[in-house]
């Protein structure tokens, strides 16, 4: 039985995940009905994120193993009533990529006047992923030196910025794609590494930089052959009368590292994750408003492009690397 054979009235239109790995289909899903302590949201704007595309194909840790459900963790809309809100985790099977959606009043977060809806759907997640890996893990102190590991990507881009915004005194930014790469000194990057080159020179630039001043916070969001190297660098310095906090964010490089016990015997390094079930719910949600906040003053740039939910199908498995894919309804 498809999704669309299984909806009763009334009906609405959402982006269907029908059984993991399959493209979410545009069809007719059931309206969402509100129980206590939860608000209805008319969708305007809902994000492409990887947490989502992973949680669609059923490889996330927080995947739904029930079908069919609404694709969509995060999105912008209005409450019943007008309030423009952002909101987090609707209650399953709803999702964000929907007409309407229903979730819990506490994940609601609401929004500036001054930030538009495809601007604060895109922003939300990347730039809190950061700003909570900062501020709430690695407890950022005004001009420490932070390198950000796969800063090329959208979420990295961002993180350039927030970092250079928290106080870092120094941002290291390292990534494959050489263009986008050196295009992140206009944003605040003092330093860019080339994950494209020989190992031994790739070693070379990792240990020079944990050298002198060090290094006293690495973000990762690659994991994989590159954190090994940045590990293995930051055993090879003198310096070690501060403590290196590494926290890992994302896994575009590998799903795992070889970690040498050396590694964290004859370095002091901290290491901690950043993601859903290591920062609370509240204190994310917090972060976001935080973001907002921040963001109509400082302007943090990404890059979007708004496509009609409509077209989910065809616009499901277009890269967006560098760019946030925004579906908008209506």
């Amino acid at each position: 039985m498809t999704a669309v054979e299984s909806v009763r009235e009334p009906a609405m239109k959402a982006a269907i995940v029908e059984a993991a790995g399959r493209v979410p289909i545009f069809a007719d899903f059931q309206e969402p009905r509100a129980a206590e302590g939860e608000v209805v949201i008319d969708v305007a704007a809902a994000p492409l994120s990887q947490v989502t595309r992973a949680r669609a194909s059923g490889t996330h840790y927080s995947s739904s193993t029930v079908f069919p459900f609404v694709v969509g963790i995060d999105g912008v809309g209005r409450r019943r009533g007008g309030t423009r809100t952002y909101f987090f985790l609707p209650r399953p099977p709803f999702g964000s990529m929907a007409e309407r959606t229903v979730v819990q009043e506490s994940l609601c977060v609401p929004l500036p006047e001054a930030m538009d809806d495809v601007t604060a759907a895109a922003i939300a997640i990347p730039a809190m992923s950061s700003w909570a890996a900062l501020k709430l893990r690695a407890k950022l102190a005004r001009g420490e030196v932070v390198l950000i590991n796969g800063a090329t990507g959208t979420s990295g881009r961002l993180a350039v910025q927030i970092a250079k915004h928290l106080g870092a005194g120094k941002v290291i930014a390292t990534g494959r794609n050489t263009d986008t790469l050196n295009a992140l000194t206009a944003v605040g990057a003092d330093v860019v590494i080339s994950l494209r080159q020989e190992d031994d020179a790739l070693d070379e630039a990792f240990v020079r930089e944990f050298g002198g001043r060090g290094v006293d916070i690495i973000l990762d969001y690659l994991w994989g052959p590159s954190a090994e190297r940045l590990l293995a660098a930051a055993t090879k310095v003198a310096n070690t009368s501060r403590p290196t906090r590494f926290v890992q964010i994302g896994s575009a490089g590998g799903p795992a590292v070889s970690l040498h016990y050396s590694d964290l015997r004859s370095h002091p390094m901290e290491m901690m994750g950043c993601g859903l079930g290591s920062v609370p719910l509240a204190l994310m949600l917090q972060s976001i408003a935080e973001v907002f906040d921040a963001a109509t003053v400082h302007e943090f740039t990404i890059a979007t492009r708004a496509v009609p939910l409509a077209e989910v199908e065809s616009q499901w498995a277009i890269d967006g690397a560098t760019t946030r894919t925004v579906f908008v309804v209506g």
